[in-house]
């Protein structure tokens, strides 16, 4: 079932959306004090963090790492928690196509918010979330799957009229979620932590 307001879980997957190899550029720090970071996504929660690869590794843009415990070949460790406008120029435009390619790895995870969607309140249904969904295109799903659960997102396009390239919908939602930290609904991203 689709959850709002998750808790923040640890990432143990990420893809890298940028290598900084003399860190941020607003560090003032000597350069010899700086390291090398990468900016990343997680695949699970769609967490921004700035990570710490190994020495003498080089990340590439798309590259999908290990986070988790055990042996991690490419990452040394997560350094922090970011937020979208920490990313750096590049990471930004990177961003949508690696959080679309997080979707269609994961097209069941995704599917399931189609097939589970329900109403939030009298007047808003979460697929009305999604940008470019309005009533007319609810109702038009909610009409399809009444005959069956969607089995893809192929045969949810070929059933639902009007309805293209539904990993670009969950897409621009996730990145709603990760650009307004005060958005009120968050279906597909963990919130940051409040700072006490």
């Amino acid at each position: 079932m689709i959850a709002f307001d998750r808790k923040a879980e640890k990432e143990d997957v990420a893809y890298i959306l940028d290598y900084l190899p003399y860190g941020r550029t607003d560090d003032t720090r000597p350069m010899y004090q700086k390291r090398p970071l990468a900016q990343g996504v997680g695949e699970k929660h769609f967490v921004l963090m700035e990570m710490i690869p190994k020495e003498n590794v080089i990340p590439r843009s798309h590259d999908r790492v290990y986070l988790g415990e055990g042996d991690r070949p490419v990452i040394d460790h997560v350094k922090r928690r970011i937020t979208h406008n920490e990313l750096s120029h590049a990471a930004q435009m990177e961003l949508p196509s690696v959080i679309e390619k997080i979707i269609l790895a994961n097209e069941n995870r995704f599917l399931a918010f189609f097939n589970d969607a329900y109403p939030i309140t009298t007047r808003l249904h979460m697929l009305e979330l999604l940008p470019g969904i309005g009533k007319k295109l609810m109702w038009a799903i909610i009409e399809a799957r009444k005959k069956g659960k969607f089995a893809g997102f192929k045969d949810l396009v070929e059933r639902v009229k009007g309805l293209h390239a539904p990993e670009k919908l969950i897409m621009n939602r996730v990145l709603d979620e990760l650009k307004d930290d005060n958005i009120k609904y968050r279906v597909f991203s963990t919130p940051m932590p409040q700072k006490r």
